[in-house]
Order: structure tokens, then C-alpha cells, then sequence
């Protein structure tokens, strides 16, 4: 199994079926009346976020609590980095307090990387987003939710192949592009990334995909799901589009849009949504969302993630 995640560029084909195949066994114990599993019983695993977060955090944190781990959930704001307390130095304390799992998401890309090489801490880590550079868990979980609306009950051991699956919206800060197009890619599916020039990351023609700025002739295509992303305002130092108005009418999956889809199309979103900007409330809240599978399918994919890590086994006991 590999030792940490943080990248779905590391993953092979196999060891991500194999996470998404665990998350499976997973979603099954989420139905029992008994929803905890013992498994990481005695663990302590450290939610360490320097940025804010409210669906990444607490998923992970219901996830550690259903493998029955003792949780200890660090926020940067109200510690001692607020008093100029360095990186290294958190690692160091969370060191010597034992901890056998480190969840991290920092405002940094490379962070977590710098984690798992330095000897300041040797533990397992996860990647909860960092920077703008990935943000595995969360892929992971969008084709946890593609594949199993594709393949049903037959999803077990399959991958994407032939699945088609764009992605809309601001590449350039998304980290949660980034690492769908690695991970799609690695199973088996084509992927097509649609957005304003301005938001198209300088390297992006080198990556495995497809790089439109026209929506509605990306759509008019057969498209298995469409993939709508938040424009990140708050990563945004100069105008990368004229106004909301025109990013939507250009951009946006719109009641018009959303009508001509094909009523086989998925609608896919990683949240927070910004309603009336990149996606209507038609399409968020219509029976092709899948919005709110994802964050369900959210807390069996770390489940998955978290047990494969700090056992170093796929094989889930049913008790």
C-alpha cells in the first residue's frame, strides 16, 4: 500500500481502484445501524488545517470517528502560529505528542509533500488540498460518485474506460482539477477542461486532456458528467474576466445550458457552490446533481484512504 497520499499523479491505476474498491466496503458498514469499525482504535490522527474549511474537515473528522481513532483537530487560527510559531515547530509539538497520522491542507502547494521528506515527523500523511496544487481525497471521492453511477452495482474492480467528463469553470486556482485530470486519466477516461483563456494554467497543453473555451460546443458533444468549479475570488488578484454576469452567460451551467443536457449527464460540483454564478439552482438541485452523493461518498472514500494508509491493508473485517 503507499505509505502516504499526496498526489493522484503517484497513484497507479491499481492502487486507485483499490482505494475506491475499500470505499466501497465502506459505504456498506455506513448502512449498518452500527456504523463504527474498530479498526484504528488506539490511533491518534491530527486534522492539521491552515486554511478554512467545512465539507473536507469534517468529513475526515466523521471518517477517523467511524474507524474509531481518537481525533485532534488543529486549526491555524486561535494556535501559536497566530504568534509567528513556525511550521516546522507545530510538526515538532504534534511530534512529541504522539500522533500516528497527520491530515494537513495548507494554503502552501509543496506542503505536505515537505511533510512526508523531512524527518521532522514520521508518520503517514494525507493531502487535504494544498495551495493550488492538488487535492487527492477529493478526486478520489468524484469518481467514487462517477463510477458508481456508470457502472452500478458492477462497480467493483472496473476504472472510467470510455467515460467522458468535463470540467468547468477556473482551472487555474482549482487544485481540485489538477488532480481530476491525473486520477481520470490514470482510470481510463476522457476528460475535457473548459474555461476563459485567463483561467487556463500556463503547462495545462501538456497535461492528458482536452482544452476548450466554448461551453456550449464542449456540451454539445455525448458527455457522461459535467464537472462545474467555484471561482476561487479570494486566490484572485487581478480581473481574469470583465464581470460575474458575463463569466456566467460564457461559463456557467445555466437553465439553458442545463435544459439541453442530456438527462443522462451527470451534474458534479466540489462545493461551496456560488448559485447563479458557475451553476444554476436548477441544475444543483435537479435529479441529475449528483452535489450531494459526493459529500456523502466523501466520508468512505477517506474512510478508505485513512484505514489503507495506517494498516497497510485493503481487506476490510465486516466486524
Amino acid at each position: 500500500m503507499i505509505p502516504h497520499l499526496l498526489s493522484t499523479r503517484d497513484l497507479s491505476r491499481e492502487s486507485a481502484i483499490s482505494l475506491l474498491d475499500t470505499a466501497e466496503d465502506m459505504a456498506i458498514l455506513g448502512h449498518r445501524d452500527n456504523k463504527k469499525l474498530p479498526a484504528l482504535r488506539g490511533k491518534t490522527i491530527v486534522n492539521l488545517f491552515y486554511e478554512d474549511s467545512t465539507r473536507t474537515r469534517i468529513s475526515f473528522e466523521v471518517a477517523q470517528k467511524r474507524l474509531s481513532a481518537d481525533v485532534i483537530n488543529f486549526s491555524a487560527k486561535g494556535s501559536s502560529v497566530s504568534k509567528g510559531e513556525s511550521f516546522k515547530d507545530t510538526i515538532l509539538t504534534l511530534r512529541e505528542l504522539g500522533v500516528d497520522g497527520v491530515v494537513i491542507r495548507h494554503p502552501s502547494s509543496g506542503a505536505p509533500q515537505l511533510l512526508a521528506e523531512r524527518d521532522w515527523i514520521d508518520v503517514p500523511v494525507v493531502n487535504a488540498g494544498d495551495g493550488t496544487h492538488e487535492h487527492p481525497t477529493q478526486a478520489l471521492l468524484d469518481a467514487f460518485t462517477l463510477r458508481k453511477n456508470i457502472h452500478g452495482a458492477d462497480s467493483r474492480g472496473r476504472g472510467l474506460d470510455g467515460a467522458h467528463v468535463i470540467i468547468v469553470g477556473d482551472i487555474l486556482h482549482s487544485r481540485v482539477a489538477r488532480s481530476n485530470v491525473w486520477l481520470l486519466e490514470h482510470l481510463g477516461a476522457r476528460v475535457t477542461v473548459v474555461a476563459p483563456v485567463t483561467l487556463i494554467p500556463a503547462g495545462a497543453s501538456r497535461w492528458p486532456i482536452t482544452i476548450s473555451h466554448d461551453l456550449d460546443s464542449a456540451l454539445s458533444q455525448p458527455v457522461d458528467a459535467v464537472m462545474m468549479l467555484r471561482v476561487q475570488s479570494e486566490r484572485m488578484r487581478d480581473a481574469y474576466f470583465p464581470n460575474a454576469h458575463e463569466y456566467s452567460q460564457g461559463w456557467g451551467l445555466t437553465e439553458e445550458r442545463f435544459a439541453a443536457l442530456s438527462p443522462q449527464t451527470l451534474v458534479m460540483h466540489p462545493g461551496p457552490m456560488n448559485r447563479g454564478l458557475e451553476i444554476c439552482s436548477t441544475a444543483a438541485d435537479s435529479a441529475q446533481s449528483v452535489i450531494l452523493q459526493q459529500v456523502a461518498n466523501g466520508v468512505f472514500v477517506r474512510m478508505s484512504v485513512l484505514y489503507s494508509i495506517l494498516t497497510g491493508t485493503s481487506e476490510v473485517p465486516h466486524e
